[in-house]
């Protein structure tokens, strides 16, 4: 029976909501990204930015100045013919002794029905030709007040209607900008009232709609915001187009500089011109091709150093194989020898050993430093690589007194590797912790994963200073130049054990506290070639965490001296869990 289908699972308003805001996060993480890393897009958006504020701030500005003056003239306009109406509206309403003969035929009419608000009204009105309409006021007669047209009486504000009532001089005028109301259906708009008191209780308003004028305003503003797009679009453009002219011959400069860093000596620049960006290339060049000449300089010395140190090498064991043949004698014939001549013999002996050690170690590092190092890879059981490495240590433990403690896994650990070179990795790092454990016991930890597999070499001796935990593996380095090898090392093995970890593509790693001892962590790819991304044991010893942990629970309060010196070890450490490699 087939199994049913699983209905889709619904996500909550609250999983949304994260969604959302990661994706956010990463949008904004993205786009901080591009701003940081282009020039060109900063200059532009800063550019359009800009242009935008000035173009808003003239448009601005002359949107006013166009507006104030487009009012000021259609006031000036209404007023003059406001003033030129007044008489003739002021004899419209003086009562006629005989018919008024020069009215309009509508306006006689209504002056023969007696109605002279009605009739002035009608007069003035037919004159404006459709440019203004009029409302007369007879304050003596309630309900004298007439307007010509739709025009609804109420547009006149009162308190215009207060200051012409309250005129003493007949014939002066009031002006003011209000919203003319219409009856019916049309929409109100913007006008201009100029109102005046004639005849004594007569008021007399011309309203000026202002229709025309906010179409014209309408389309000049949209012309400004048209030109100030197009403005602003076209200084984007400029600025893009002048900052490419700047940016590439940068980034120009820049991929050469890349490739010259990478190695590409020959790289160069073009020069175009005399400006400062030729000079730039011109001072590019010369400063690449003063590069070219020292490093080259610097190599053919290095080369020179390394030859003379292979040469040196090689032709010292000729004359060593002959002295350690005639030491060899003497030293088997001590026994004859009177005291103080057998004790030379002993140490001319052990001096030859470390002396043909000391060449074999420069012989190995002159091959790496040209390069001739290479790997014999096998598969192997790391268990093995080990144990052997740790029986080839024990006759040297036995004489410091020093014992290992092995921890290894019960299953098998097999990785690629060079055994030889992984040996003498673990033998270099048992004979450091031999010398420097102070007989105390030496942990061997093997530890392995599905990429890798690392060995951790444990002492509980002097421990390491804050920041040796690097310097250890130069050559020659002693964390004390006063004091003597114990069991004659040449002060080239880690170095060596660490050009042998980096040939392996992994990491050697150190870690120590003074007091504490120190750790050595070897890590391997179990695969040749591949890419090592982490390691399957820590770095700092466990049981040192787990007390740094404790102490920092049961302990609240910590001395600035010893709570700055623990804050730096911690940061010491997760630097150093973070991957030393060994460049």
């Amino acid at each position: 029976m087939p199994a049913p289908a699983r209905k889709p699972r619904r996500r909550t308003p609250g999983q949304i909501a994260r969604g959302v805001r990661r994706r956010a996060r990463r949008l904004a993480g993205r786009a901080r990204r591009v701003w940081r890393r282009s020039l060109q897009l900063r200059v532009v958006t800063s550019t359009l930015v800009l242009s935008v504020a000035v173009v808003v701030v003239l448009g601005v500005f002359l949107m006013q100045s166009i507006i104030t003056s487009v009012l000021h003239a259609s006031e000036l306009s209404a007023v003059e013919e406001s003033r030129a109406n007044i008489a003739t509206a002021s004899g419209l309403l003086t009562p006629p002794p005989t018919d008024v003969t020069d009215a309009p035929q509508d306006a006689a009419s209504a002056l023969q029905n007696g109605n002279l608000v009605d009739a002035a009204a009608k007069a003035l009105a037919d004159r404006s030709g459709g440019r203004y309409d009029v409302v007369v006021f007879n304050d003596s007669t309630i309900g004298e007040g007439r307007a010509s047209g739709n025009v609804d009486p109420v547009s006149i504000p009162a308190n215009l209607r207060a200051k012409v009532q309250g005129t003493l001089e007949e014939g002066t005028l009031w002006q003011q900008f209000v919203t003319l109301r219409y009856l019916g259906n049309r929409p109100p708009e913007k006008g201009i009232v100029v109102g005046a008191r004639i005849n004594g209780t007569y008021e007399i308003y011309h309203l000026f709609p202002l229709g025309e004028e906010e179409n014209t305003l309408d389309a000049v503003q949209r012309m400004l915001i048209g030109a100030g797009a197009a403005l602003v679009l076209l200084l984007a453009g400029i600025a893009s187009l002048v900052t490419r002219q700047v940016v590439t011959p940068v980034r120009l400069a820049r991929q050469a500089a890349e490739r010259l860093a990478a190695g590409r000596l020959e790289e160069r620049l073009k020069v175009r011109g005399e400006d400062d960006l030729a000079r730039l290339a011109t001072s590019f060049n010369e400063m690449a091709s003063t590069l070219a000449v020292k490093i080259h300089q610097l190599e053919e010395l290095s080369q020179v150093q390394r030859q003379f140190v292979s040469d040196v090498s090689h032709e010292l064991r000729t004359p060593l194989t002959t002295v350690r043949m005639a030491a060899d004698l003497l030293y088997e014939g001590r026994e004859g020898f009177d005291p103080m001549a057998a004790r030379s013999a002993e140490l001319m002996q052990a001096q030859l050993e470390r002396f043909e050690s000391m060449l074999a170690d420069l012989l190995e590092i002159s091959r790496y430093d040209a390069g001739a190092a290479t790997l014999d890879i096998e598969s192997v059981d790391m268990r093995d690589v080990v144990l052997r490495a740790v029986g080839d240590s024990e006759a040297l433990a036995e004489r410091q007194a020093t014992r290992f403690e092995l921890r290894l896994p019960s299953e098998p650990c097999v990785a690629e590797v060079d055994s030889r070179r992984v040996e003498r990795i673990l033998r270099n790092l048992l004979f450091n912790a031999i010398e420097h454990g102070e007989g105390r016991d030496v942990v061997v930890t093997l530890g392995a994963d599905r990429d890798a597999v690392a060995v951790a070499v444990r002492d509980h001796g002097v421990g390491l200073k804050p920041g040796e935990e690097t310097m250890v593996f130069d050559r020659f380095w002693r964390a004390d130049p006063s004091r003597a090898r114990t069991i004659g090392g040449t002060g080239l093995g880690l170095a060596i054990s660490r050009e042998d970890a980096i040939l392996h593509g992994g990491w050697l790693q150190a870690w120590g506290s003074p007091g504490e001892g120190s750790q050595f962590r070897l890590s391997l790819p179990r695969v040749a070639g591949a890419s090592l991304k982490g390691s399957p044991l820590p770095l700092v010893p466990p049981e040192v965490e787990m007390r740094r942990t404790w102490r920092s629970h049961v302990t609240p309060v910590l001395s600035p001296a010893v709570a700055v010196a623990e804050a730096g070890m911690r940061v010491r450490e997760n630097a150093d869990a973070g991957g030393f490699d060994g460049d």
